[in-house]
């Protein structure tokens, strides 16, 4: 069972270290990795990494990490490597994720109840069974404020990249820019654009629902 999700955004250097912390207002923690909200648990990380392109990928929070894998990989996983109890895993598409021992994490850290998503990018070849692998693998016992999308991505390899609700979307981007993002693509429902990192992420509109609370 699946107790909580986090987006770990990776990147050879530390370019955009600056900017996340810049555009969510949340705090670094001591080790600079983990982005630390005013109130309530968190689900955004930040990691130097040795290799490139800048990327994201999924850390899955559960109580036994080694059970856990075992789930995984009779789901089609595969394991890549284990260490100081993280089992560092690929997705039949060949998407990276990590299983991580769950901490207690449980309190939503905006109070209106903001649902940011990781979008997996999946080739349409692979896209059916990607679809059944994580809609086994991601069962939890409630909802989180990371949630999953999957999206036919067609000419490039399978990928993620973070969305992140908005109410004024414009506004948003704009403070984006300012903070030293780019913008990619602007879409009736999203804007796309490029942290300093050269990280794809979207900006998407609240739902109305959740807009008028």
């Amino acid at each position: 069972m699946i107790r909580w999700l986090t987006a770990s955004l990776d990147a050879p250097t530390p370019a955009a270290d600056g900017f996340w912390p810049d555009v969510t207002g949340w705090t670094p923690s001591p080790s600079r990795v983990t982005l630390l909200p005013p109130y309530g648990d968190a689900f955004l990380r930040m990691r130097v990494v040795a290799d490139g392109p800048a990327r994201a990928h999924l850390d899955l929070h559960v109580e036994d990490v080694a059970a856990e894998a075992g789930h995984m990989v009779r789901r089609g996983a595969t394991v890549v490597r284990e260490s100081d109890g993280t089992v560092v895993l690929r997705s039949p598409a060949g998407l990276p994720f990590c299983l991580v021992r769950w901490r207690g994490e449980s309190v939503w850290p905006e109070a209106e109840g903001r649902r940011h998503r990781m979008c997996l990018d999946v080739p349409s070849a692979l896209f059916d069974v990607e679809g059944r692998f994580w809609s086994r693998a991601i069962a939890r016992e409630r909802p989180t404020p990371l949630n999953l999308l999957l999206q036919r991505r067609e000419g490039r390899p399978a990928g993620m990249h973070l969305h992140l609700e908005r109410a004024d979307r414009d506004a948003e981007t704009q403070r984006h820019v300012g903070a030293g993002a780019s913008v990619v693509r602007v879409a009736a429902d999203r804007t796309t654009l490029r942290d300093p990192a050269g990280r794809d992420y979207c900006l998407t509109d609240l739902p109305p629902r959740t807009a008028e609370g």
